[in-house]
């Protein structure tokens, strides 16, 4: 899943919403490197042996990916990658980079973020785990992270009766000192303070996927992954659901991930920190979805007001300040229209 960006920051934004409809994996994949049981040798001591990383992959950089299964590896007992139908070069790449107990299910077309966690989630439950890691393909984490996440999760249990999730402290290094953790104030979702104690916990209303750990008791009551939104406000969608429900979320701090947020970073005069630059195609997706967002009846009357604010003045900014404007005007304008109308799914070419 795609992080939700900085509903502070003009290219980028956060946000919840409720599923037009939740669905369920139809494409279960092809298991490239079908997995069987793990024995002792292949499973990491301590508390994270019950612990499946799903890693989705679309046209990834191979390199940067192989390096997170590398530290994914020996972090958790199985990896299993979805890959959204990059094809079979990016397939036959991946490979190598996991082990015997690990798989890789290979979709033949891009089916969304949603989707791919689902089919990967699925396949954790069936091979015995009791937690799920949800991972980008360019994440890195540390090497104690899954650990630590681990240790977070069990404090906040005893702490509180109801717990969702835990994430970590996200930092995409091309901004300096943005981590992506997110409370609820009065307008919406903005930054959270990292407390300097290790591993405190932080109250936040919805982790980024990437990175968030989720015990599958957890899913089975909030619900699988947002499949018709497609991508972008996934992670958040499912979050205030959980909300909803009673359960909290919690960031770790100690528990550290980088990160790549956005296509590439710009600064604006007057801005601490640097904007995040999406392509003109998460243009569409992050306008469409905050209409959905703002429709769905998650939101508080001041959180829907806030979003509607914000997400004209991330079309302004796109428009104007972002090449090719021409086209980014028109898939946000196209968005708005979808939105309204209740569209889901991939974006498609115009008849």
């Amino acid at each position: 899943m795609t992080a939700t960006p900085d509903p502070t920051d003009p290219g980028t934004a956060t946000g919840p919403g409720t599923p037009t409809s939740p669905g369920t994996p139809t494409s279960p994949g092809t298991p490239t490197s079908p997995a069987t049981p793990a024995d002792a040798a292949h499973r990491p001591a301590g508390r994270t042996a019950r612990v499946t990383a799903v890693v989705v992959t679309f046209r990834p950089e191979t390199a940067a990916t192989l390096a997170l299964l590398a530290a994914l590896r020996p972090q958790v007992e199985h990896v299993v990658v979805v890959d959204n139908g990059s094809g079979q070069a990016t397939v036959d790449a991946l490979g190598p980079g996991l082990g015997d107990t690990d798989a890789l299910l290979a979709l033949a077309e891009n089916q969304g973020i949603g989707a791919a966690q689902n089919l990967g989630i699925a396949w954790a439950r069936e091979h015995g785990a009791e937690l799920v890691l949800l991972s980008d393909q360019d994440s890195l984490p540390a090497p104690d992270m899954v650990e630590r996440l681990v240790a977070g999760l069990d404090r906040a249990r005893r702490e509180h009766p109801r717990v969702g999730g835990v994430g970590p402290v996200t930092v995409d290094h091309r901004n300096a000192g943005a981590t992506l953790l997110f409370r609820a104030e009065r307008w919406g979702p903005r930054r959270a303070p990292v407390p300097t104690e290790d591993g405190a916990l932080v109250p936040v209303v919805f982790l980024l996927a990437s990175g968030c750990l989720i015990p599958l008791d957890v899913l089975d009551a909030v619900g699988p992954l947002n499949e018709p939104w497609f991508i972008d406000h996934v992670d958040l969608e499912w979050g205030l659901r959980a909300g909803r429900l009673g359960y909290r979320l919690f960031g770790v701090a100690g528990a550290e991930l980088a990160h790549s947020l956005g296509d590439r970073t710009v600064r604006i005069p007057g801005r601490e920190r640097d904007v995040h630059v999406h392509s003109p195609v998460r243009n569409y997706y992050m306008v469409r979805n905050t209409v959905h967002l703002v429709r769905s009846g998650l939101l508080s009357p001041a959180w829907r007001l806030g979003y509607l604010a914000w997400i004209t003045k991330y079309t302004v900014f796109y428009a104007i300040a972002q090449r090719p404007r021409a086209r980014r005007l028109g898939l946000m304008l196209r968005a708005f229209a979808h939105g309204i109308a209740g569209r889901t799914g991939p974006l498609r070419p115009p008849r």
